[in-house]
């Protein structure tokens, strides 16, 4: 593990930029930036159009370590390089930002009020290749539909166990373990999820690290406690919906929590904006991203 990253990630003024669309939702993040399904006739084309797109982000001259502590990318990102260099060594290299990688294979179906992840076939596998493309960390999402205490206990086990397979590998495992926001029962379930939480760090080996990425809790600095725990570099916040002004209003209200939003933080940049237009408004949106996760 990276010690100069570690202390970046841990003590740093900024928030996490989530570049980590993948699969399912690589065409969604490309209709939002204004490329159509008809432009690209296979996975190869749609792959290539999105590592444009992320390649104009973190070029951007707003995408800086004065604001972004880290980003997160998926397989293929990691894959690829920006002007000669693998993508994670662009990023800390050239940038001074954290790169993450995306492992999980997506979401299992509903069941006792929670999706659990799919299984992570050839996992070891990924993550020796990450840990030689510089990788710092990995994220893994799972979602909470419901308050059902059994499935909230299977989705935060489930975290656990993949995270500690990750730390034995050398990298931070950021646990997402996601509430819905429409959720019906939202601040029960995260009375439970918090419980859970605990319940798995207390259990965790002493030198075991890790990160927590959650929905903004319903009720304001209810995970500041999760903050203290020794096991916890950083708890960080999904935008999970929300517009990137509604998640920057609520972000704001919880000291210590900071931003690891992925279509809030893309919001209104689209592939026929001029360099400059596309630059003024990612800046503005990195701004007050930041502005939200330092309050």
């Amino acid at each position: 593990m990276n010690t100069k990253q570690l202390d970046r990630i841990r003590t740093g003024k900024g928030f996490i930029a989530a570049l980590d669309q993948s699969g399912g939702s690589t065409p969604k993040a490309l209709l939002q930036y204004g490329i159509k399904e008809n432009s690209y006739s296979n996975e190869e084309e749609m792959y290539a159009m999105v590592h444009e797109m992320r390649t104009r982000i973190i070029k951007s001259s707003a995408f800086d370590s004065q604001y972004i502590l880290g980003a997160i990318l998926f397989e293929n990102t990691m894959d690829r390089s920006i002007d000669g260099q693998f993508t994670a060594d662009y990023l800390w290299e050239k940038k001074g930002i954290v790169p993450f990688l995306k492992v999980d294979k997506g979401l299992a179906d509903l069941e006792h009020g929670v999706q659990l992840m799919k299984p992570i076939s050839g996992l070891d596998d990924l993550l020796k290749r990450a840990a030689q493309r510089n990788i710092f960390g990995t994220k893994m999402r799972s979602v909470i539909k419901e308050a059902n205490p059994a499935g909230i206990k299977k989705v935060v086990e489930q975290q656990f166990a993949i995270g500690n397979q990750i730390a034995q590998m050398g990298l931070v495992p950021i646990i997402e373990p996601e509430v819905d926001i429409h959720s019906a029962d939202k601040e029960a379930s995260e009375k439970l999820l918090k419980d859970e939480l605990f319940d798995q760090l207390s259990s965790l080996g002493k030198d075991v690290k890790v990160m927590l990425k959650l929905a903004i809790p319903t009720k304001d600095n209810f995970y500041s406690d999760l903050m203290e725990d020794p096991h916890v570099v950083r708890v960080v916040a999904l935008s999970g919906g929300y517009t990137q002004a509604e998640a920057n209003e609520k972000l704001a209200h919880n000291h210590g929590l900071i931003a690891s939003f992925s279509r809030a933080l893309s919001e209104g940049l689209t592939a026929g904006q001029t360099d400059d237009e596309f630059n003024a408004m990612i800046s503005k949106s990195i701004q007050d991203i930041y502005e939200a996760s330092i309050k």
